[in-house]
């Protein structure tokens, strides 16, 4: 390959994961532009006096779109395996496009009554069934599109966009708040713009998708004729499944506690106001984003596993003390560093997490594989991360849920022990690398 030809094939890597990544911002913001503004809407949905009982029903939703997920993991795996990684990327963020419109129409409880918690729920459903096949198809693209020596480096741009969709939901509530709606403009009507927007970011990312291109890898696969993309062919790889559960149930949670749940955290029981609150996630997130490519690279040098052990064992036993002070935290600052000190943990599983996944699956069922048991694992624990601790704090042993953080996160720490380095024993194609 002469170094014209070399510059062309870089190029048009770098442009197939720079497509993929706004994508999968795209999705991620529609998804969470629900968190970020559930402060805001939960009245309009759920009129009660308790606060934290309206987040609970909140959270509720926000879990059961969780659930959707392994179906979601499931039905865009499959098609992703089948008929193309492009192709069931594009359709997953049109279907996100129709849930965040439909939450953005939606009438309060006091206009149409139960009908407005309803018509919430199955939006949420729409959109867990969206996100669900975005995580799997969009793991697998980044991971085929990338070269063998910087693997971990491009595929840690799937969280660097993840992230960036919270932070893009977070800039468009600071923008809100401090510019441009009162508390109370919020409170009414302020919350459907994020959700409009996100509607049309998700148009946008359509258009894009649509003219991505195949990975190389799915198509070499498509032309040996295997079966691809079944759920019997995926039995056949029961290790490399158990794999993807064990070493993303501790991620999972964790990934939320500091994210997800952080802010209604730094609200409900630091007692910082909404607006402290939501820039320091805003700033938290955004040096996280940052940290993901850094340890994706150093993955690359000295292996996928060394980074995975340095998360479950410092998040074991970290955890607990981190949160604990955090609740006591007096100043904005304090808190910040605190959750900063959570991030930077959680960045030895997030930076990598979508590659070694990717790296334990052949060609047929990858999509598949990577997508629905992290979909499962994830509806069970991450989903229901913030319920769970609301539901602790509601019946006054708040701490418990500290400890529930623990002990799943040293359940992944066993698995990342008995595991091989996936940089090492990796099942992606590298031709042409």
């Amino acid at each position: 390959m002469n170094a014209a030809t070399e510059t062309l094939a870089h190029r048009h890597r770098v442009r197939a994961i720079i497509g993929g990544s706004i994508g999968n911002l795209v999705e991620w913001y529609d998804w969470y532009a629900y968190a970020a503004f559930a402060i805001y809407f939960s009245p309009q949905f759920f009129p009660k006096a308790d606060a934290t009982a309206q987040l609970l029903n909140t959270a509720g939703i926000f879990a059961v779109g969780f659930f959707m997920r392994p179906v979601g993991g499931w039905l865009f795996g499959s098609l992703a395996d089948r008929v193309g990684r492009k192709k069931a990327m594009t359709v997953s963020v049109l279907l996100m496009s129709f849930g965040s419109l439909l939450i953005a129409c939606i009438p309060s409880y006091r206009s149409i009554g139960i009908f407005a918690p309803a018509l919430l729920f199955l939006a949420r459903l729409i959109q867990g069934l969206s996100v669900g096949g975005e995580y799997g198809t969009s793991a697998t693209y980044l991971s085929e599109m990338a070269t063998t020596r910087r693997r971990g480096y491009y595929s840690s741009f799937q969280y660097v966009t993840l992230i960036g969709g919270q932070l893009l939901a977070l800039g468009i509530q600071l923008l809100l708040q401090k510019l441009l709606l009162s508390d109370a403009q919020l409170r009414d009507w302020g919350w459907r713009i994020p959700f409009l927007i996100g509607a049309a970011l998700s148009v946008v990312a359509f258009y894009i998708r649509r003219h991505l291109h195949e990975t190389e890898a799915f198509q070499q696969v498509s032309a040996t004729g295997k079966r691809k993309g079944s759920i019997r062919e995926l039995l056949k790889h029961p290790r490399a499944i158990m794999t993807v559960i064990g070493l993303t149930l501790g991620g999972t949670i964790a990934f939320y506690t500091y994210s997800i749940y952080m802010q209604k955290y730094l609200v409900n029981t630091v007692h910082l106001s909404i607006g402290q609150s939501t820039a320091i996630s805003f700033f938290s997130l955004l040096l996280f984003a940052c940290l993901q490519p850094v340890f994706g690279m150093l993955s690359d040098r000295i292996g996928r596993r060394p980074l995975l052990l340095a998360f479950g064992v410092l998040g074991t036993i970290a955890t607990v003390p981190l949160l604990s002070a955090l609740s006591h935290a007096s100043t904005p600052g304090q808190a910040f560093g605190l959750i900063m000190i959570g991030l930077l943990i959680v960045s030895g599983y997030t930076s990598i997490n979508a590659v070694v996944k990717a790296e334990l699956f052949p060609g047929e069922v990858r999509a598949l594989g990577v997508g629905l048991p992290y979909a499962l694992t994830t509806a069970i624990f991450g989903g229901t991360a913030e319920y769970v601790a609301l539901w602790f704090k509601q019946k006054g042993v708040e701490q418990w849920f500290y400890w529930y953080v623990t002990g799943c996160i040293f359940c992944s720490v066993i698995v990342y022990l008995t595991m091989k380095d996936t940089r090492k024993t990796s099942l992606i194609e590298s031709k042409g690398d």
